[in-house]
């Protein structure tokens, strides 16, 4: 019975690595040749793609077409929202804003990564705290908020505010690689470096896909084991080493790692807001929406919760909340995510609480002549930088290297790149030479100070210099970190607006209810911060617009 048992064991095992061989090597339709498979140089053919896995504390948006900029109210008049319609991709969208304590975790990890008291880095997390200081006010008595509402835990799950467009973009940065190297870990590719106080945590994802023994300072036992590779070791090749890595390690192609997080562009935030799928009524929307949620008003209409807000905003002068007891929205400042119902698309706050940073550099019109399909103003197109041995060039990773760093405007001192990072330069004239679809790197201010975006082009003085500029907002030259003075800027301006501005989305607590309207827009710039904006982090969805299966439009005539 023993031998038997183990015959039907051996058995089993050797049909189930056949299946898996079988299965791993799959065959190219148009050539005949297998992919996965040693005797045909062993070329790797991603897994069959089912869906991405939702990110965590995500929601998938499915994309669509909607207008862009239809308010309900607009008192201003200043063709700020002219309606336009646009179609979206689909996405992934965070369901509430980034809190105090998940800022708090990045921030603790930069801390660790990067210590201030080390010389090199003693400004970069500096550069990563938010301004408590936002929560002052000349005539208010509020130091406690600015001493205790980013690190109290009575705050803990307040949305982080006093977060620059700069900082909001890093932290995004910093969470691809946080997320990307937890899945290698749980995939059993990367030991849990967590643990282990000799190895500095620092992860970079776009240093993985290029070099992976260029991370962790060369260390490579900080692999544990990798995908199968199916090579057959060579004759006379010695075995490797007990608990070394073997096969080999995750690429782009696998599907594994997930997709950059960033800030959500204009008209992705816009879509999530106005979640427009609840008043679809077969191909058309009915109505327009003057808030994230159904209605024209914003008090609950359900019998349970008749009369509650929904959303936290100032509702008149000197009337944050309401009366106790009565007509109270729960806060007079930013109050607990989750707090109120979500909209259509399972989004949290998306009018009221917190406004939002987005992607956008700000202009009063959206070009949809020039592009209707996912807008976005604000592509700078890079490349990694390649030395003289054809490698890519890691940010620090020389003896003598030194971290460049800029001065704002307002004084803060910022990194410009971090150490471990692939450096990045624009594209040269060379890479854009007869493309069509873009000429030059920075596209900021693309149709500024041309004849399609100036009535009176010609009385322009700025025409006449080398890069004409429709706006003439202050232009900041890089300082050295001594060499900058805090002064005003003097000059007369027609505007605040620059390259340096970006557009914020949605009411806070500190605003009336007109601008909870999701298509209503305002800007900053992107070194400010604020005590009522914040943000949420948004994913790509890669592949088809929605997974679910379609069926027959007319399933009984089937």
């Amino acid at each position: 019975m023993k031998n038997l048992f183990r015959i039907n064991l051996l058995l089993l095992s050797s049909l189930l690595l056949y299946n898996c061989n079988s299965a791993n090597k799959s065959k190219s339709s148009l050539t005949g040749w297998n992919f996965n498979d040693p005797k045909y140089g062993n070329y790797i053919k991603g897994t069959s793609f089912q869906g991405q896995k939702i990110p965590d504390g995500m929601v998938a948006i499915e994309g669509g077409t909607f207008t862009m900029g239809q308010v309900q109210d607009d008192v201003m008049f200043d063709w700020n929202t002219t309606p336009r319609q646009m179609h979206v991709r689909s996405f992934y969208l965070d369901e509430a804003e980034v809190t105090n304590s998940e800022y708090l975790l990045y921030l603790q990890v930069t801390k660790d990564i990067f210590p201030p008291e080390e010389e090199k880095y003693k400004n970069i997390y500096n550069a990563a705290l938010p301004d408590t200081l936002v929560w002052r006010s000349s005539l208010g008595n509020t130091e406690l908020l600015s001493e205790n509402y980013l690190r109290h835990p009575a705050y803990a799950d307040y949305p982080v505010v006093g977060v620059s467009w700069l900082q909001a973009v890093q932290y995004c940065k910093w969470r691809t690689s946080a997320v990307n190297m937890k899945r290698l870990i749980d995939r059993g590719i990367l030991n849990n470096v967590l643990e282990n106080d000799s190895i500095r945590n620092f992860f970079d994802t776009d240093l993985y896909l290029e070099d992976p023994n260029r991370l962790f300072e060369g260390d490579s036992t900080v692999y544990k084991r990798g995908l199968p590779d199916n090579r057959a070791r060579k004759r006379g090749q010695p075995r490797p080493p007990r608990g070394s890595f073997t096969g080999r390690q995750v690429t782009a192609q696998d599907g594994i790692l997930a997709q950059k997080f960033r800030l959500p562009t204009e008209v992705e935030w816009e879509y999530a807001a106005k979640a427009v799928v609840e008043n679809r009524e077969y191909n058309n929307v009915r109505g327009r929406k003057k808030y994230a949620w159904n209605g024209k008003y914003t008090r609950d209409r359900s019998t349970r919760y008749k009369g509650d807000q929904l959303a936290n905003f100032k509702q008149r002068q000197g009337n944050y909340s309401g009366l106790p007891g009565w007509s109270d929205d729960g806060s007079d400042i930013p109050i607990k995510v989750k707090s109120y119902p979500p909209n259509a698309f399972g989004l949290y706050d998306m009018s009221g609480n917190v406004a939002e940073w987005v992607a956008d550099v700000y202009r009063p019109i959206i070009d949809t002549e020039a592009n209707d399909f996912n807008y976005f103003r604000g592509n700078i197109f890079t490349k990694k930088l390649i030395d003289s041995t054809g490698q890519v060039v890691v940010v620090g990773e020389s003896a003598n290297a030194t971290i460049k760093y800029d001065t704002l405007p307002n004084g803060k001192i910022v990194p410009l790149e971090l150490p471990g990072e692939i450096k990045y330069v624009p594209i040269s004239k060379d890479d854009a030479f007869m493309r069509r679809n873009y000429r030059i790197a920075s596209n900021l201010n693309k149709n500024d100070g041309d004849k399609n975006s100036s009535r009176h082009y010609d009385l322009e003085d700025d025409q006449f210099n080398k890069e004409p500029r429709m706006y003439n907002s202050p232009i900041n030259q890089k300082d050295s970190i001594t060499g900058k003075l805090n002064q005003y800027d003097t000059k007369k301006r027609r505007t605040l607006i620059s390259d340096k501005t970006r557009v914020h989305k949605g009411g806070s607590w500190q605003d009336r209810e007109y601008w909870l309207d999701p298509a209503q827009r305002r800007y900053l710039p992107e070194y400010m911060s604020t005590n009522y904006i914040g943000f949420r982090c948004a994913s790509d969805i890669v592949g088809a617009l929605s997974y679910k299966k379609r069926t027959a439009r007319n399933p009984s005539r089937n």
